[in-house]
């Protein structure tokens, strides 16, 4: 079961993350160490030659991996963790779709968590990129 609640997650999109609501991020799904969001698809997200910006796809990644550390972790612990590596490998170009992430950590430790994001495009049965991280914790105070 997830830490946190997807309405807990709305509150602090709206309260501190004012990019994830330009681009019109939208937390699909919660679970235990699991997250599903969701990139709308809109032209403002395009680059040259009409496919969906790198820099786009990468942010929803992180996004989506920031989350998934809140599904595993206490509130106070996880809202500060911040990211530290960011692996991005492109398999194909995606359509002019909604682009769903799928995050899930790998291992859950107590100064970092590693993870790995799965980006969908809508109606395309094959990922358009895998992205691996790494979550750094705060240090825990006794």
């Amino acid at each position: 079961m997830s830490k946190i609640t997807v309405e807990k997650c709305q509150e602090l999109i709206e309260a501190e993350y004012p990019l994830a609501i330009y681009w019109g991020f939208r937390i699909e799904d919660l679970g235990a160490g699991t997250a599903r969001v969701r990139m709308p698809y809109s032209p403002k997200i395009l680059r040259l030659g009409g496919t969906i910006a790198g820099p786009a796809l990468m942010g929803l990644a992180d996004f989506t991996m920031y989350f998934t550390v809140l599904t595993a972790y206490e509130y106070e612990t996880g809202v500060q963790s911040v990211s530290t590596n960011l692996n991005t490998t492109f398999f194909r170009r995606p359509r002019q779709k909604d682009v769903v992430a799928h995050g899930r950590i790998q291992k859950a430790g107590r100064r970092m968590c590693f993870l790995e994001v799965e980006l969908m495009s809508d109606e395309q049965p094959e990922a358009v990129a895998h992205v691996t991280g790494t979550y750094a914790l705060p240090p825990q105070t006794a």
